[in-house]
């Protein structure tokens, strides 16, 4: 079992980014952020990352590639993440983004399974309610 840590990108930049079905949220580090519009949460909030605890009160929505795929997703603004396996983390993908995207890990090998956003096909249920 492992860690899987792997390259991307964010907002046109080379990032480390820990794959963590732990963490709900998604992280990145703030010098990825440049040029991304930042918005202020409804009420502040604490969160425990990297081993400390820090207050989020701002939020964006972010744009990448992994192994050339693109993705979209809301992540959390930080100042650090910390390392993991001797490496410094610029990008936590948090499960809500995974699931979003249907990326799906496979620790054994370290791998990441991208079927679902390669094809990019959504498919969305409802309900219809008929009023006769």
């Amino acid at each position: 079992m492992s860690r899987i840590i792997k390259t991307i990108e964010i907002e046109g930049q080379q990032g480390v980014a820990l794959f963590d079905t732990g963490a709900t949220l998604t992280y990145v580090v703030k010098k990825f952020l440049k040029d991304v519009p930042l918005r202020s949460v409804l009420r502040p909030y604490k969160v425990a990352i990297g081993g400390r605890e820090i207050e989020v009160k701002e939020f964006c929505a972010i744009r990448g590639k992994i192994e050339g795929l693109g993705f979209d997703t809301e992540a959390t603004p930080v100042d650090k993440i910390g390392k993991a396996d001797g490496k410094e983390i610029d990008i936590l993908i948090g499960a809500l983004t995974m699931e979003q995207w249907g990326i799906k890990l496979d620790p054994k090998n370290g791998s990441l399974d991208l079927t679902f956003l390669k094809e990019r096909i959504f498919t969305e249920f409802c309900i219809l309610i008929f009023d006769f």
